[in-house]
């Protein structure tokens, strides 16, 4: 997974823990991500403002990619109409989010993105689009 420069981008692979198999995770905001940062963004939500944007691109198991909730094919273009306060983990005043599972170059995937004011997700979105366009899946 390569990503954009202008945005705070990292690649890592957690620690397994025992018996745990573990997989690259992408975590990218147009802000200052934190250093300690859960799976799926937990300590980078916190500090999001209303106009930020987080990307959170975690590998699934490779069997995971014949099931049915990875039989989309392809990156994912986010709608707006997509975000919704409710498909947060954790819910936060303002924030909202949404969550898509896919498959590229027979790999599963799960994307998901945080903004940080629902009212502005149009805007957010495009940003989010802008970022995600220039992701490229080695």
């Amino acid at each position: 997974m390569a990503a954009h420069p202008a945005w705070d981008s990292r690649i890592f692979r957690r620690a397994p823990e025992v018996g745990e198999r573990t997989f690259p995770i992408l975590h990218a905001g147009n802000f200052a991500l934190p250093n300690q940062r859960g799976d799926f963004g937990s300590g980078a939500v916190d500090v999001m403002r209303g106009h930020h944007v987080l990307v959170v691109l975690l590998e699934q198991d490779p069997e995971a990619v014949h099931t049915a909730l990875f039989r989309r094919r392809g990156f994912p273009i986010p709608r707006a109409d997509d975000f919704s306060p409710r498909a947060l983990q954790r819910t936060l005043p303002g924030q909202s989010g949404v969550q898509y599972f896919f498959s590229h170059r027979n790999r599963a995937f799960c994307l998901y993105l945080v903004i940080g004011d629902h009212g502005r997700r149009r805007r957010l979105v495009t940003a989010a689009s802008a970022f995600l366009s220039r992701v490229e899946v080695q």
